[in-house]
C-alpha cells in the first residue's frame, strides 16, 4: 500500500493538483485501499468498486459530491497512475445537485460588517464577500494583488489552476489602506491571527 500511496501521491503533486485535492484525493484512496487491504489492488473489478461506493452511501451516508470525489480519487489511480482505459474503469455516478444559493440580503451583509469592530476582520469579510473569494484564494492574497488603479483584486492560481480578475469597492480599497499603508507582506491573513 505504501508503494501505490507514493506513486499516487507523486504524481498529483507532478500534475499539480492544488493541496486541497491532493489532500483529498489521497486520503479517499488510502479508504480505498484499506478496504481492499486483502486483494492486490490492480486486480479489483468496477463492480467491486461500485459495490464499495454503495456501502459508503448506506453506511455512511457520504454526500453526492463526496462520492463524485471518491471516484474521481479511484479513477485516478487506475487512469492516471496505471494508464489504463478510461473505458475501463466506469463507475456509476449521482446527477449532480442543482440547489438555489442562499443568498444574503443587502441588509444581512451590512448587519455581519457593522457587528464587526476589528478592523482586519472586516477586511477580511469584505473582501471574501465583495470579490467572491474561497478561503485559500484570500489566503494567498498579497499586496501586488490589489490594483488601486484599475479597482481590480488579481486572483492568481484560483480553483483549476486558473487566474481570474475581481472588482473592488472604493470602501474595500480605503479599508485595506487604513490597515496596511506601507506593509509588504501577506496582505492581512498573516496578521489576522494576531487579532
Amino acid at each position: 500500500m505504501n508503494k501505490a500511496m507514493k506513486k499516487y501521491t507523486d504524481l498529483l503533486i507532478q500534475k499539480r493538483y492544488s493541496d486541497n485535492t491532493i489532500k483529498t484525493y489521497c486520503n479517499y484512496f488510502k479508504d480505498c485501499c484499506v478496504y481492499f487491504k486483502e486483494e492486490k489492488l490492480e486486480d479489483v473489478t468496477t463492480n467491486q468498486i461500485n459495490s464499495y461506493i454503495l456501502e459508503l452511501i448506506k453506511l455512511k451516508n457520504i454526500s453526492i459530491s463526496q462520492q463524485n470525489q471518491r471516484i474521481n480519487a479511484i479513477k485516478f489511480y487506475y487512469e492516471k497512475v496505471l494508464g489504463r482505459e478510461k473505458q475501463y474503469y466506469e463507475l456509476h455516478r449521482p446527477n449532480k445537485e442543482h440547489k438555489l444559493p442562499k443568498v444574503l440580503s443587502k441588509n444581512e451583509v451590512k448587519n455581519i460588517l457593522n457587528s464587526c469592530s476589528n478592523i482586519k476582520h472586516k477586511c477580511i469579510l469584505m473582501l471574501t464577500y465583495s470579490a467572491g473569494l474561497r478561503r485559500s484564494e484570500l489566503l494567498n492574497l498579497n499586496i501586488s494583488s490589489i490594483d488601486s488603479e484599475r479597482m481590480v483584486i488579481n486572483i492568481r492560481g484560483a480553483k483549476g489552476m486558473k487566474d481570474r480578475i475581481s472588482l473592488l469597492s472604493d470602501n474595500l480599497l480605503q479599508l485595506l489602506t487604513q490597515v496596511h499603508h506601507n506593509r509588504k507582506e501577506m496582505l492581512i491573513f498573516s496578521i489576522a491571527y494576531e487579532s
